[in-house]
C-alpha cells in the first residue's frame, strides 16, 4: 500500500489504537532481531519511496536543533551561530531549538533543501525507522506515520513480519 498525503493522516489515525497496543507489547517483549528487522525494512521502502515527491516533513513539521547543527549550518551561511537563532529559530516548550515557522525555511518550491549538505541531525535521521533500540522510540514513531508514507509502510510491515 502507497498512502497519498490525503489519506496518511486518516489512515494513521485509525490506525493509531492498533499500532499503539502493538509497540506497548514491543516495550514489554523486544523481539533480539528487531534492530535487524528494522534496517531491512528501512532499506527496502527506501529503495521505492522518493522524498523530494512527498516532503510532508519539511513542510508539516520541523527538526529540533542541537548545538552542532545550529554551528555547522551557520558556518554554512556565513553567520555567526546567535545570528543564525535569531534570524531562524526559537526555543520551544521542551527548552529545544526548532524553526520559527513551518514549512521549513530551507525547502525549495522543487522540494530541495538549500541546506542539504548540513541539514540537523534530525532530517538526515528522519523517519527514524532504522534506529537502533527502535522500541525505545515508539511514541515518536507514532506520529512520523501520520507524517511520512515511509514510515506508515514500514510499521505496517514491521506489524506483519514480527506478529506477537
Amino acid at each position: 500500500m502507497k498512502p497519498s498525503l490525503n489519506e496518511i493522516q486518516k489512515l494513521a489515525k485509525d490506525k493509531h489504537i492498533e499500532n499503539k497496543k502493538y509497540f506497548d507489547k514491543l516495550k514489554k517483549k523486544t523481539p533480539k532481531n528487531l534492530d535487524y528487522v528494522m534496517q531491512e525494512l528501512h532499506e527496502a521502502e527506501f529503495k521505492k519511496t522518493d522524498c523530494l515527491s512527498c516532503a510532508n516533513c519539511c513542510k508539516t513539521t520541523g527538526p529540533l536543533f542541537t548545538l552542532a547543527d545550529i554551528e555547522r549550518i551557520a558556518k554554512h551561511l556565513r553567520l555567526k551561530p546567535q545570528q543564525f537563532i535569531d534570524n531562524y529559530l526559537r526555543i520551544d516548550e521542551d527548552k529545544d531549538y526548532v524553526l520559527q515557522s513551518v514549512p521549513c525555511t530551507f525547502l525549495d518550491q522543487d522540494n530541495t533543501c538549500f541546506i542539504y549538505d548540513v541539514r540537523p541531525k534530525a532530517c538526515r535521521e528522519f523517519p527514524h525507522t532504522n534506529r537502533k533500540k527502535f522500541q525505545q522510540i515508539s511514541d515518536l514513531t507514532l506520529q512520523n506515520v501520520a507524517i511520512c508514507p515511509a514510515a506508515f509502510n514500514i510499521v505496517e510491515e514491521m506489524k506483519k513480519r514480527l506478529h506477537f
